[in-house]
């Protein structure tokens, strides 16, 4: 299945780091292009230096583990919920996106060191407190894993 990226509405190219709570090692968005109200599109690249776990997951034959896929994916939908202002928090307190459920989760190529991956993250439904998304992540342009998440959205 070859990679369409839908049109959304604005455009970021803001690095994750500014619209995530994570931090490194667990910062898994270099860049949240575009979002909207229908979904989000972002960018990360995988390599040895930012990712200890390819020392130890498939020595010799290092590929990115599928929790991590999923955990990439899940950070561009809520870097797009947060850039747009869609996770109203009260003020001095920041918005929390939590991973709640995970479904029908597949992993159809192996991702590698050096492998930029582009997830295609649909808002399905977004509520106050919860948000169902499906996601599909693409490497050169051909898809390499997919699932919906549901993540319990509030604040700290």
């Amino acid at each position: 299945m070859a990679m369409e990226i839908p049109q959304f509405k604005n455009v970021y190219n803001t690095p994750g780091i500014e619209l995530l709570p994570h931090r490194s090692p667990f910062l898994f968005v270099d860049t949240l292009i575009a979002a909207d109200e229908t979904g989000a599109v972002g960018e990360y690249t995988y390599t040895e230096e930012k990712n200890d776990f390819f020392k130890g997951h498939f020595p010799g034959n290092p590929i990115v583990p599928g929790v991590v896929l999923i955990e990439s994916m899940a950070q561009v939908a809520g870097a797009g919920i947060v850039a747009r202002g869609a996770l109203a928090a009260t003020p001095g307190k920041e918005p929390v996106f939590v991973l709640a459920a995970v479904e029908s989760a597949r992993f159809r190529k192996p991702v590698r060191p050096g492998d930029k991956m582009t997830t295609i993250a649909e808002n399905v439904k977004v509520g106050s407190k919860l948000g169902v998304f499906a996601m599909k992540g693409y490497v050169n342009g051909e898809l390499v894993c997919d699932c919906q998440v549901k993540c319990m959205l509030g604040e700290k």
